[in-house]
C-alpha cells in the first residue's frame, strides 16, 4: 500500500476515535452551553481505567471498555449534579470548575500510574490484517472505522427516533422553551454529561492499542475536539462524524507533509469557518 493510503485509513481511524470523543463533547456544549473543559480528561481516564482492567486483572478487552465507559458516565453524572447544576448560568465559574477537574484527574493519573505510557495490546480477534479491494488494511483499525459508525447509527436512532431524543433535540435548540412545556432540563443534563463521558472514556480504551495511554493524552485530544464541535456546529450529531473526518485527515496529511505548519494547517480550518459560518457547518443560528 502506498503511504497515501496508509494515511488516508489512518486518517479515518482518527477521526473515527475523534467522534467517540468530540460526538459527547458536542451535545454537553450544544445543550449544556458550556465548553466542557474535563472532557479530554475522561477520555484519558478511561484509557487507564480500561488499561488497568486488561493489564492488571486480565479481563477481556470488550469487559473493560465497558467498564470504562460505566465508570466515567458515573464519574461524568457526579461532576454534572453536584458541581455544574450549582452553578447554572455562572459561564466562567462553569469553565473554570470543569477546567480545574481536568488538573485534579491528570494529577491523580500521574499519581496511580506514572510518567510511562501504557501500551494495550490489540484485541487477538483483530490481529493482522483485512484485504479490500487488493488491499490489506489493519484489521483493528477497521474495526474502530465500524465501531465509530455504528456508534453515529445509534445515536442518529436515539435522537431522531426516541421521545428521550425529540426532548434533548428541544433543550439543545431551546432549553428555555423546553422548560415552559415540561421537559425536566436539569435531567436531560446529567443523562447527556453522562452519555457523553461514557462514550469518551470508552473511546480512550479502543484508542490505547494505538495511541497508548500517557500523561498529556487529555489535553492533546481535547483541541482536536473543541476544533471538531466548531467545525462541525455546537450540538449536532452530523457535524461530529464529518468534522471528526475532516480533522483527522488534516491532522495526520498535516503531520506528514509540513509538520513545521502541523497545528497552523489545523486549525485554519476553525478560523474560517468561525469567520464565514460562525454556527458552524452543520449547526443552526442562534435564535
Amino acid at each position: 500500500m502506498s503511504i497515501w493510503g496508509v494515511l488516508a485509513i489512518n486518517s479515518i481511524t482518527f477521526g473515527g476515535l475523534l467522534f467517540l470523543l468530540s460526538a459527547g463533547f458536542s451535545l454537553i456544549f450544544g445543550l449544556m452551553r458550556i465548553p466542557n473543559l474535563t472532557h479530554g480528561s475522561l477520555f484519558m481516564l478511561g484509557g487507564y481505567i480500561g488499561a488497568s482492567m486488561v493489564l492488571t486483572y486480565n479481563l477481556p478487552f470488550w469487559f473493560a471498555a465497558v467498564i470504562a465507559a460505566a465508570a466515567m458516565a458515573a464519574f461524568g453524572g457526579l461532576i454534572e449534579r453536584f458541581l455544574l447544576r450549582r452553578l447554572a448560568g455562572a459561564l466562567q465559574a462553569q469553565v473554570l470548575v470543569t477546567l480545574g477537574i481536568a488538573f485534579i484527574v491528570a494529577d491523580f493519573c500521574l499519581m496511580v500510574w506514572s510518567g510511562d505510557p501504557i501500551s494495550v495490546r490489540t484485541p487477538s480477534a483483530l490481529v493482522g490484517g483485512t484485504r479490500i479491494a487488493g488491499l490489506f488494511f489493519p484489521t483493528y483499525r477497521i474495526a474502530i472505522i465500524v465501531i465509530a459508525v455504528v456508534v453515529a447509527a445509534i445515536l442518529w436512532a436515539l435522537l431522531d427516533r426516541t421521545r428521550l431524543g425529540a426532548m434533548i433535540r428541544a433543550g439543545v435548540d431551546d432549553p428555555q422553551m423546553a422548560r415552559v412545556v415540561g421537559i425536566r432540563v436539569s435531567r436531560l443534563f446529567t443523562t447527556v454529561f453522562c452519555l457523553g463521558a461514557a462514550l469518551a472514556g470508552f473511546g480512550g480504551l479502543m484508542g490505547a492499542p494505538i495511541l497508548t495511554v500517557y500523561p498529556g493524552l487529555d489535553f492533546d485530544m481535547l483541541p482536536l475536539a473543541l476544533v471538531v464541535v466548531i467545525l462541525g456546529g455546537v450540538g449536532s450529531l452530523l457535524g461530529s462524524l464529518v468534522g471528526s473526518i475532516v480533522i483527522g485527515f488534516i491532522y495526520n496529511f498535516g503531520l506528514v507533509m509540513v509538520p513545521e505548519l502541523a497545528y497552523f494547517v489545523l486549525f485554519l480550518p476553525m478560523v474560517v469557518v468561525l469567520v464565514v459560518r460562525p454556527q458552524g457547518l452543520f449547526g443552526k443560528q442562534a435564535p
